[in-house]
């Protein structure tokens, strides 16, 4: 399976954007891959931070410019495919008063980034493994979801989250992210699950994509 990398081959980007648009299109396969894709991640969490610059700014300009887009205030954030903890942890400095919840699918990541917490006595940052196709969370529990360099599952996004609440997905490096969704299939996906106010932008060397979930008349 592909790593996350700035130089990226050719062949990594290829499959791991082809795994993308089918997660985006048939979720229903992911089962079909998403094993090896656990056990890829586990063996590449060593040295993760060091490789990828997880936590850098210019890792984070995309996420810090679709949250911007937004303008939330949110109260329970969920963020998926969290890896080592880098996103989660700049969310819980963006959102200071904010339950914060970071989830992957690799149980080395997730130790990797439980590390990371230090002292949190009220439980305000935690992380936990899950898979985003079936996420352990009851409807309308997060107000806000982000996400980087992952696969994405619409129907669980729009489930987890409350009506109004947003939704940011970057990519690190754009087109040349391995793990990323064309943009127009995004905007689809988005559409035909609910959301409204779909923007787009770049930041940095990569793209970010907002939307939120419209209220129920």
């Amino acid at each position: 399976m592909p790593e996350y990398s700035p130089s990226a081959d050719r062949k990594t980007v290829v499959v791991g954007k082809a795994i993308c648009r089918l997660v985006a299109v048939a979720p229903w396969a992911w089962p079909l891959v998403g094993s090896s894709v656990g056990r890829f991640f586990d063996h590449a969490a060593a040295g993760w931070d060091e490789r990828t610059s997880a936590g850098s700014a210019g890792h984070l300009a995309t996420l810090a410019a679709g949250l911007d887009s937004l303008q939330s205030k949110p109260e329970r954030v969920l963020d998926l495919g969290c890896g080592t903890g880098a996103g989660t942890l700049f969310l819980s400095r963006e959102f200071p008063t904010a339950s914060i919840r970071g989830l992957d699918l690799s149980e080395s990541m997730i130790r990797q980034a439980q590390g990371k917490i230090g002292l949190d006595p009220e439980g305000r940052v935690n992380f936990r493994v899950g898979d985003a196709s079936g996420l352990p969370f009851s409807d309308d529990s997060f107000d806000l979801v982000t996400q980087v360099n992952l696969p994405i599952f619409f129907r669980e996004i729009a489930r987890v989250l409350r009506p109004g609440g947003g939704l940011v997905i970057a990519s690190s490096h754009g087109d040349q992210t391995p793990f990323s969704t064309p943009e127009s299939l995004v905007f689809r996906k988005l559409a035909s699950r609910g959301f409204g106010s779909i923007g787009s932008g770049t930041a940095g060397e990569g793209t970010w994509i907002s939307a939120r979930l419209e209220e129920q008349s």
